[in-house]
Protein backbone atom coordinates (compact mmCIF):
# COMPACT_ATOMS: atom_id res chain seq x y z
CA UNK A 1 0.00 0.00 0.00
CA UNK A 2 1.63 3.68 -1.09
CA UNK A 3 0.77 5.74 2.21
CA UNK A 4 2.74 8.07 4.39
CA UNK A 5 4.45 4.86 6.42
CA UNK A 6 5.87 3.81 3.30
CA UNK A 7 7.35 6.86 2.06
CA UNK A 8 8.96 7.68 5.26
CA UNK A 9 10.97 4.18 5.17
CA UNK A 10 11.63 4.50 1.71
CA UNK A 11 13.02 8.22 2.69
CA UNK A 12 15.35 6.48 5.45
CA UNK A 13 16.16 3.88 3.09
CA UNK A 14 17.72 6.45 0.63
CA UNK A 15 19.07 8.39 3.53
CA UNK A 16 20.81 5.05 4.82
CA UNK A 17 22.14 3.66 1.50
CA UNK A 18 23.56 6.73 0.58
CA UNK A 19 25.57 7.11 4.01
CA UNK A 20 26.84 3.74 4.05
CA UNK A 21 28.71 4.45 0.26
CA UNK A 22 30.10 7.74 2.24
CA UNK A 23 31.59 5.53 5.11
CA UNK A 24 33.20 2.84 3.20
CA UNK A 25 36.31 2.54 1.59
CA UNK A 26 36.05 0.47 -1.46
CA UNK A 27 35.94 2.38 -4.28
CA UNK A 28 34.28 -0.23 -6.56
CA UNK A 29 31.28 -0.66 -3.59
CA UNK A 30 30.80 2.85 -2.69
CA UNK A 31 30.09 3.84 -5.99
CA UNK A 32 27.79 0.55 -6.44
CA UNK A 33 25.86 1.24 -3.46
CA UNK A 34 25.87 5.87 -4.34
CA UNK A 35 23.88 4.11 -7.33
CA UNK A 36 21.58 2.38 -5.56
CA UNK A 37 20.82 5.56 -3.48
CA UNK A 38 20.49 7.05 -6.09
CA UNK A 39 17.81 4.31 -7.72
CA UNK A 40 15.71 4.64 -4.29
CA UNK A 41 15.85 8.39 -4.68
CA UNK A 42 13.59 7.95 -7.92
CA UNK A 43 11.66 5.20 -5.77
CA UNK A 44 10.62 8.48 -3.42
CA UNK A 45 9.94 10.64 -6.19
CA UNK A 46 7.35 8.24 -7.86
CA UNK A 47 6.09 7.50 -4.40
CA UNK A 48 5.72 11.30 -4.04
CA UNK A 49 4.21 11.67 -6.94
CA UNK A 50 1.51 9.40 -6.46
CA UNK A 51 0.46 10.49 -2.81
CA UNK A 52 0.48 14.06 -4.29
CA UNK A 53 -1.99 12.80 -7.17
CA UNK A 54 -4.40 10.62 -4.44
CA UNK A 55 -4.70 14.14 -2.08
CA UNK A 56 -2.75 11.89 0.51
CA UNK A 57 -0.72 13.47 2.78
CA UNK A 58 3.47 12.71 3.61
CA UNK A 59 6.06 14.00 5.23
CA UNK A 60 9.91 14.28 6.25
CA UNK A 61 10.15 12.95 9.29
CA UNK A 62 12.47 10.31 10.46
CA UNK A 63 11.93 7.80 12.79
CA UNK A 64 13.45 8.69 16.49
CA UNK A 65 15.84 5.38 16.34
CA UNK A 66 17.25 5.44 13.15
CA UNK A 67 20.87 5.97 12.63
CA UNK A 68 23.29 5.25 9.82
CA UNK A 69 26.40 4.52 12.68
CA UNK A 70 28.25 1.79 12.84
CA UNK A 71 31.54 0.30 13.72
CA UNK A 72 31.66 -2.07 10.37
CA UNK A 73 30.63 -2.76 7.15
CA UNK A 74 29.32 -5.93 7.51
CA UNK A 75 26.87 -4.22 10.82
CA UNK A 76 25.45 -1.98 8.08
CA UNK A 77 25.08 -4.14 5.50
CA UNK A 78 22.77 -6.54 7.33
CA UNK A 79 20.82 -3.78 9.04
CA UNK A 80 19.73 -3.10 5.67
CA UNK A 81 18.95 -6.29 4.32
CA UNK A 82 16.50 -6.15 7.03
CA UNK A 83 15.37 -3.49 6.35
CA UNK A 84 14.45 -3.81 2.71
CA UNK A 85 12.82 -7.23 3.27
CA UNK A 86 10.67 -5.35 6.07
CA UNK A 87 9.32 -2.63 3.08
CA UNK A 88 8.98 -4.98 0.94
CA UNK A 89 5.71 -6.24 3.47
CA UNK A 90 4.33 -2.53 2.65
CA UNK A 91 4.26 -3.10 -0.60
CA UNK A 92 0.97 -3.52 -2.77
CA UNK A 93 0.02 -5.30 -6.07
CA UNK A 94 0.32 -1.90 -8.06
CA UNK A 95 3.33 -1.69 -11.11
CA UNK A 96 5.09 0.95 -8.86
CA UNK A 97 5.23 -1.44 -6.27
CA UNK A 98 6.24 -4.61 -8.47
CA UNK A 99 9.03 -2.13 -9.89
CA UNK A 100 10.41 -0.63 -6.73
CA UNK A 101 10.57 -4.96 -5.15
CA UNK A 102 12.48 -6.09 -8.23
CA UNK A 103 14.84 -3.21 -8.28
CA UNK A 104 15.28 -4.38 -4.28
CA UNK A 105 15.68 -7.71 -5.37
CA UNK A 106 18.75 -7.45 -7.05
CA UNK A 107 19.77 -4.93 -4.47
CA UNK A 108 19.51 -7.54 -2.08
CA UNK A 109 21.39 -10.24 -4.34
CA UNK A 110 24.44 -7.46 -4.10
CA UNK A 111 24.19 -7.01 -0.53
CA UNK A 112 24.14 -10.82 0.29
CA UNK A 113 27.21 -10.97 -2.15
CA UNK A 114 29.01 -8.26 -0.09
CA UNK A 115 28.88 -10.53 2.60
CA UNK A 116 30.13 -13.49 0.93
CA UNK A 117 33.87 -11.41 0.58
CA UNK A 118 35.40 -11.50 3.85
CA UNK A 119 37.41 -9.04 3.14
CA UNK A 120 34.73 -6.48 2.61
CA UNK A 121 34.10 -6.65 6.46
CA UNK A 122 35.78 -3.69 7.25
CA UNK A 123 36.38 -1.63 10.51
CA UNK A 124 34.73 1.57 9.66
CA UNK A 125 36.42 5.36 10.09
CA UNK A 126 33.57 7.70 9.04
CA UNK A 127 32.41 7.82 12.66
CA UNK A 128 34.96 7.32 15.21
CA UNK A 129 34.99 11.68 15.38
CA UNK A 130 39.08 11.52 14.59
CA UNK A 131 38.82 14.87 12.75
CA UNK A 132 42.07 14.54 10.97
CA UNK A 133 41.80 15.32 7.07
CA UNK A 134 44.08 11.89 6.03
CA UNK A 135 45.21 13.53 2.74
CA UNK A 136 47.45 16.90 3.73
CA UNK A 137 48.14 18.16 7.58
CA UNK A 138 45.89 20.62 8.63
CA UNK A 139 46.57 23.43 11.76
CA UNK A 140 43.88 23.43 14.87
CA UNK A 141 42.14 26.45 13.00
CA UNK A 142 41.88 24.92 9.14
CA UNK A 143 40.39 21.63 10.90
CA UNK A 144 37.78 23.83 13.15
CA UNK A 145 36.80 25.90 9.84
CA UNK A 146 36.77 22.47 7.86
CA UNK A 147 34.60 20.59 10.25
CA UNK A 148 32.26 23.44 11.02
CA UNK A 149 31.50 24.06 7.22
CA UNK A 150 30.75 20.38 6.17
CA UNK A 151 28.49 20.32 9.13
CA UNK A 152 26.73 23.36 7.82
CA UNK A 153 26.82 22.28 4.36
CA UNK A 154 25.82 18.90 4.83
CA UNK A 155 22.42 19.63 6.32
CA UNK A 156 22.07 22.48 3.41
CA UNK A 157 22.51 20.43 0.41
CA UNK A 158 20.26 17.52 2.06
CA UNK A 159 17.51 20.72 2.60
CA UNK A 160 17.76 21.91 -0.41
CA UNK A 161 17.37 18.27 -2.35
CA UNK A 162 13.96 17.76 -0.28
CA UNK A 163 12.63 21.50 -0.59
CA UNK A 164 13.42 21.54 -4.50
CA UNK A 165 12.14 17.67 -4.50
CA UNK A 166 8.94 18.77 -3.23
CA UNK A 167 8.12 21.73 -5.07
CA UNK A 168 9.14 19.60 -8.15
CA UNK A 169 6.42 17.35 -7.52
CA UNK A 170 3.85 20.25 -7.36
CA UNK A 171 5.41 22.18 -10.45
CA UNK A 172 3.31 23.68 -13.02
CA UNK A 173 5.32 23.60 -15.79
CA UNK A 174 7.73 21.47 -17.74
CA UNK A 175 10.17 24.22 -17.11
CA UNK A 176 10.17 24.56 -13.98
CA UNK A 177 10.34 20.45 -13.06
CA UNK A 178 13.62 20.39 -15.15
CA UNK A 179 14.81 23.75 -12.68
CA UNK A 180 14.31 21.53 -9.95
CA UNK A 181 15.85 18.74 -11.43
CA UNK A 182 19.01 20.58 -12.18
CA UNK A 183 18.80 21.89 -8.48
CA UNK A 184 18.11 18.55 -6.86
CA UNK A 185 21.10 16.70 -9.48
CA UNK A 186 23.29 19.66 -7.88
CA UNK A 187 22.66 19.61 -4.60
CA UNK A 188 23.20 15.29 -4.65
CA UNK A 189 26.49 15.70 -6.28
CA UNK A 190 27.51 18.34 -3.09
CA UNK A 191 25.93 16.25 -0.46
CA UNK A 192 28.09 13.55 -1.67
CA UNK A 193 30.93 15.52 -2.10
CA UNK A 194 30.76 16.85 1.56
CA UNK A 195 29.43 13.37 3.15
CA UNK A 196 32.55 11.70 1.76
CA UNK A 197 34.61 14.45 3.10
CA UNK A 198 33.40 13.91 6.29
CA UNK A 199 33.92 10.46 6.64
CA UNK A 200 37.56 10.61 5.89
CA UNK A 201 37.37 12.66 8.69
CA UNK A 202 35.66 10.30 10.90
CA UNK A 203 32.65 12.73 11.74
CA UNK A 204 29.96 11.87 9.58
CA UNK A 205 26.15 12.15 10.11
CA UNK A 206 22.88 12.36 9.84
CA UNK A 207 21.43 16.01 8.65
CA UNK A 208 18.35 16.60 11.01
CA UNK A 209 14.94 16.40 10.52
CA UNK A 210 13.48 18.93 8.67
CA UNK A 211 10.38 20.40 10.29
CA UNK A 212 7.17 21.21 7.56
CA UNK A 213 7.48 24.65 7.77
CA UNK A 214 10.99 24.36 5.58
CA UNK A 215 9.26 22.77 2.91
CA UNK A 216 5.73 23.71 2.89
CA UNK A 217 6.22 27.02 1.36
CA UNK A 218 3.54 29.66 0.80
CA UNK A 219 5.04 32.15 -0.81
CA UNK A 220 7.91 30.75 -3.43
CA UNK A 221 9.07 34.28 -5.28
CA UNK A 222 10.16 34.90 -1.62
CA UNK A 223 11.72 31.60 -0.85
CA UNK A 224 13.65 31.94 -4.38
CA UNK A 225 14.70 35.64 -3.80
CA UNK A 226 16.08 34.55 0.04
CA UNK A 227 17.67 31.49 -1.53
CA UNK A 228 19.39 33.30 -4.33
CA UNK A 229 21.07 35.45 -0.91
CA UNK A 230 21.41 32.03 0.55
CA UNK A 231 23.75 30.62 -2.40
CA UNK A 232 25.33 34.49 -2.25
CA UNK A 233 26.19 33.54 1.53
CA UNK A 234 26.99 29.86 0.01
CA UNK A 235 29.34 31.33 -2.01
CA UNK A 236 30.99 33.66 0.39
CA UNK A 237 31.85 30.48 2.97
CA UNK A 238 33.48 28.78 0.38
CA UNK A 239 35.71 31.70 -0.39
CA UNK A 240 36.58 32.12 3.23
CA UNK A 241 37.33 28.68 3.71
CA UNK A 242 39.26 28.27 0.12
CA UNK A 243 41.81 31.31 1.66
CA UNK A 244 41.74 29.51 5.11
CA UNK A 245 42.95 26.37 4.67
CA UNK A 246 46.69 26.24 2.71
CA UNK A 247 46.45 22.55 1.21
CA UNK A 248 46.23 23.46 -2.70
CA UNK A 249 43.90 20.17 -3.31
CA UNK A 250 41.29 21.33 -0.73
CA UNK A 251 41.67 24.88 -1.96
CA UNK A 252 41.06 24.39 -5.33
CA UNK A 253 38.07 21.94 -4.61
CA UNK A 254 35.94 25.15 -2.45
CA UNK A 255 36.54 27.21 -5.50
CA UNK A 256 35.27 24.57 -7.96
CA UNK A 257 32.46 24.37 -5.39
CA UNK A 258 32.09 28.07 -5.47
CA UNK A 259 31.91 28.40 -9.15
CA UNK A 260 29.33 25.82 -9.03
CA UNK A 261 26.97 28.03 -6.87
CA UNK A 262 27.39 30.78 -9.41
CA UNK A 263 25.51 28.54 -11.64
CA UNK A 264 22.64 27.72 -9.20
CA UNK A 265 21.96 31.73 -8.66
CA UNK A 266 21.14 32.12 -12.80
CA UNK A 267 18.87 28.20 -12.22
CA UNK A 268 16.99 30.17 -9.44
CA UNK A 269 16.64 33.11 -11.45
CA UNK A 270 15.12 31.35 -14.47
CA UNK A 271 12.67 29.93 -11.73
CA UNK A 272 11.47 33.46 -10.37
CA UNK A 273 10.60 34.44 -14.20
CA UNK A 274 8.07 30.71 -14.23
CA UNK A 275 6.27 31.82 -10.89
Amino acid sequence: MIDATLFRQKHQLWLRIAFISFSVNDPWVKNRLYEFSQIEFRHLKWLAQSLYENHAEYDYERDPKFTIESESFFSLVHTTINEIKALHLLYGKTPLCERMAHDEAYILSTLSAYLSKLSLDESLNAFDRSRQWPDALLSTSETNALTLFLFEELYKEYELIMIYFYRQIRATTAAQVTHFQDLIDESHFHLRSFGEMMAKMGILALPRTLHPRTYQIENMEKFLHDGILEEENAKEECRKLSSTITDEKLSSFFEFINFQESYHICIMKKLLKEI
